[in-house]
């Protein structure tokens, strides 16, 4: 398939889920549309989840890269930003909660290609730091990671909080620095 109809497959798809939630997504909506033959979008995706799945790897409106700010902490700081901008920007708000909210409700959509593609393009700010010396062998890249992005999910989704600018790097001092006072001088 052309990679621009393909985006424009996944674009349908993601702006559908969007309005209309994962239950009134549906291949002939995406179909109509993307102005593609449901037939050609079965051909490649068998059902609206394998659709959906893809869609949140490949479009467009959700493309990553990895930040290379040539610091950990820097890296870090854009990582959380880009989160934030994901979660709090339209189109991208709207479609990454309600595509990953009803994966908690439907199991046939496994975002677990989602977050698998995300988390081996951000490895690489930790296989920097390593190479630059700022990363503890014990470091959990993950762990940081989901601390990290689970905060900015909490705090702008789930609580519905504003996210000031200094959100970032606060986050990242927190999981970086750890949040003890400092130990008093004997």
């Amino acid at each position: 398939m052309a990679p621009r109809k393909q985006q424009e497959i996944f674009d349908a798809t993601l702006r559908l889920v969007a309005e209309r939630g994962y239950d009134g997504l549906t291949v002939e909506g995406v179909a109509e549309r993307s102005g593609v033959n449901k037939t050609t979008i079965y051909r490649w995706w068998p059902s609206k989840a394998a659709l959906l799945g893809a869609a949140l790897v490949e479009a467009d409106v959700l493309g990553f890269e990895a930040p290379d700010t040539g610091s950990l902490r820097g890296d870090l700081v854009a990582l959380v930003e880009g989160v934030v901008r994901l979660l709090t920007e339209p189109p991208a708000r709207d479609v990454v909660v309600a595509a990953l909210g009803a994966a908690a409700r439907h199991p046939e959509l496994d975002a677990r290609g989602f977050f698998a593609d995300r988390f081996a393009r951000e490895r690489q700010i930790f296989e920097r730091a390593a190479r630059r010396g700022e990363l503890a062998e014990t470091a959990d890249p993950m762990l940081v990671v989901d601390l990290l992005a689970g905060a900015v999910w909490l705090r702008a989704v789930f609580r519905g909080l504003p996210l000031d600018e200094d959100f970032a790097p606060r986050a990242v001092s927190a999981v970086l620095d750890g949040v003890r006072a400092p130990a008093a001088a004997p």
